[in-house]
């Protein structure tokens, strides 16, 4: 057989039509955000016409990408220091403006040290496959739904692996337990799990991890600026952060700019900074956005009023959507994932609410989910006001029958 480019266009065309056929593909929306007008955006259609909508699915959870202090640092630097970064951390790209960030970044978290990559993807993933190769015969236990980012970076690790059902400390013990007590060990888990908004048994895991000799390695990238006194992530606000080994957290969702982090001890941040080739090959973030990044890391400390009513916001959609019989998980986070069970159904409600309300939110399929609890994540901000909820349950109310689908009890 001869092979020709049509052979391969034919298994790209296979791939998508199966993505078709599901009700899976994935469709990108146009928008340009209103600078002061968060959460509204335009729509730029695929016709050329431009309708306003308001944005439900954002990751600017508190709408930093548009606070003043973020945006006047931003220019600041830009004037000061121009575009790009220049180089890698290694080559020219450490500038002043990286290293105030990562202070801000340790001192939040209360650890020694901070590092700052171009994603909490990639933070993940480099953290996770550099400590396995610099701890012989490191065992990680991770939690089933973790962030693909940490299963990518246990695979590329190479070292021995288990996973433990979702929350499940008694099997977390008991695979530890199983295990070579003088084998060393870290245990991955997260604060708040992005697709159901529940939350990580932070102390028992953290009680499991001291009695068995483990690291512990939490993601707090759905929590870091909106919960604890300082934004410092469902640890702090349990008052257990001094427990935890190594935090992951982004840049990219309350605090508005782009970047991830992690932040340990001087001694963790300096082996990983030496050997991650997730770090020390990637060119660094712009000063401009690195400037960006501490000042929202600087206001939130300080903005406990903006966590309340971010909060506030959160319970009265549940609330509203309660009191009208849709179905959704409400595990008590800023999460708001209402369930659809099927994708085409997921699809259609995404498209009628943009076209028919100017309301954007994104349909949630497998793989993110498993097949059947296909969503519609919501995620209320400080800045979705009374009115915009009322639109929002209104839209929902309507359209809800018009996809055949049957109302349920909220469950918890």
């Amino acid at each position: 057989m001869t092979l020709t480019p049509e052979i391969y266009h034919a298994a790209f065309d296979d791939a998508l039509a199966r993505l078709h056929e599901e009700g899976r593909y994935r469709t990108f929306i146009d928008i340009r955000r209103l600078r002061g007008r968060f959460p509204r955006a335009e729509w730029h259609r695929p016709d050329g016409s431009i309708r306003e909508v308001t944005i439900w699915c954002g990751n600017d959870y508190l709408g930093m990408g548009q606070h003043p202090a973020v945006l006047t640092a931003m220019r600041e630097a830009l004037d000061e220091g121009g575009a790009g970064s220049g180089g890698t951390r290694n080559i020219s790209g450490t500038t002043v403006w990286h290293r105030a960030l990562e202070s801000e970044l340790a001192d939040l978290h209360g650890k020694e040290a901070a590092l700052v990559f171009t994603s909490a993807y990639i933070a993940n993933d480099a953290t996770l496959a550099t400590l396995q190769r610099l701890i012989p015969g490191l065992i990680v236990y991770s939690d089933a739904l973790n962030h693909a980012s940490m299963i990518e970076g246990i695979r590329r690790g190479g070292g021995p692996k288990r996973v433990f059902r979702h929350n499940d400390v008694d099997h977390l013990r008991a695979l530890m337990a199983a295990d070579d007590p003088d084998a060393p060990k870290l245990v991955a888990f997260e604060s708040v799990y992005s697709m159901d908004g529940d939350f990580g048994p932070i102390a028992a895991i953290l009680d499991a991890a001291g009695d068995f000799g483990a690291l512990t390695y939490l993601d707090e990238v759905h929590a870091v600026g909106m919960y604890g006194p300082r934004g410092g992530g469902v640890a702090e606000a349990l008052r257990l952060a001094d427990r935890v080994d190594i935090v992951n957290g982004t840049l990219g969702k309350a605090f508005g700019v782009m970047g991830g982090y992690i932040a340990a001890s001087a001694r963790i941040v300096d082996a990983i900074r030496s050997y991650a080739p997730g770090f020390i090959f990637t060119t660094s973030l712009p000063p401009v956005v690195a400037a960006g990044a501490a000042a929202s890391v600087r206001h939130l400390k300080a903005d406990g009023r903006l966590r309340d009513r971010h909060q506030a916001a959160a319970r009265i959609l549940k609330a509203r959507l309660k009191a009208i019989g849709l179905p959704f998980l409400d595990h008590g986070s800023h999460i708001v994932p209402v369930i659809v069970g099927d994708p085409r159904h997921a699809k259609m409600l995404s498209d009628w609410l943009l076209e028919d309300f100017g309301i954007y939110v994104q349909p949630i399929n497998f793989p993110t989910v498993p097949r059947g609890t296909e969503r519609l994540r919501f995620t209320p901000s400080p800045l979705h006001g009374r009115a915009e909820i009322d639109h929002l349950v209104s839209a929902l109310d309507r359209l809800w029958s018009r996809c055949a689908l049957n109302r349920a009890e909220a469950s918890a």
